[in-house]
């Protein structure tokens, strides 16, 4: 007698960023969205995101946090939102398995082929995550010290880029990718969030991420393939 095949895990992706929350789940093509800022905090996105996925079937959870991740917890407040988010327990808050992991790291996930990539993400700030052959590692290189007293978000991120313009500001792109490059000797870098657009022509070795990338990396956390470290 052979027994009934098991039906895939559907799963909530869910992309929190600086200016919106986005969601999508297994079998669908088209995000949902809402407002976020700096006065979301993890009860309201948790109830925001129920109430505007009310009509879905899913299982499991994956959330992109804009922060510090550790061990799959939020280590650090955000700079961009609400706080409240360090001990949060998403788990009782969904009622179902939740997987938590850095927002850059997600997306650079979803875009992953292989071998050693850099993935910067030029959005609200930047986001920043190294892969090396199946490894995640998480960073956070946005507020660090760069130049002039001033940090690799102060050059590249949204508030810089409407303050000198988006000529300065794909110049100070190009020049943090060189650097970053320098230093860290990845095989391809991925450029992704939502300021990617504005960049008309990519370096060499460098590609466009993609907004799905953030859900193709949020399903692709529970593969039981990916390996995943701190």
């Amino acid at each position: 007698m052979t027994g009934r095949r098991k039906k895939p895990l559907k799963i909530l992706a869910i992309d929190v960023g600086g200016s919106h929350v986005k969601c999508l789940v297994t079998g669908r093509r088209k995000p949902v969205r809402f407002k976020s800022g700096p006065t979301l905090t993890p009860h309201h996105m948790v109830r925001k995101v129920l109430k505007i996925t009310e009509n879905w079937r899913f299982g499991a959870v994956s959330i992109g946090y804009p922060g510090v991740v550790r061990r799959g917890a939020v280590a650090a407040e955000p700079h961009n939102l609400g706080t409240g988010w360090v001990g949060f327990d998403f788990q009782a808050a969904f009622g179902r398995p939740v997987q938590l992991i850095n927002d850059a790291a997600m997306q650079a996930l979803g875009a992953y082929t292989g071998g050693t990539m850099l993935f910067l993400g030029l959005g609200t700030g930047l986001g920043t995550t190294l892969i090396v052959d199946g490894a995640i590692a998480a960073m956070e290189l946005s507020h660090l010290p760069y130049r002039h007293g001033r940090n690799f978000e102060e050059y590249v991120g949204e508030r810089a880029r409407k303050r000198h313009g988006n000529k300065r500001w794909r110049q100070d792109v190009e020049q943090v990718l060189m650097d970053l490059r320098q230093a860290m000797l990845p095989e391809y870098v991925v450029l992704g969030g939502g300021n990617v657009a504005r960049m008309h022509k990519l370096p060499p070795r460098t590609r466009r991420g993609r907004n799905a990338h953030a859900f193709k990396g949020a399903f692709r956390l529970w593969e039981s393939d990916i390996t995943r470290r701190p």
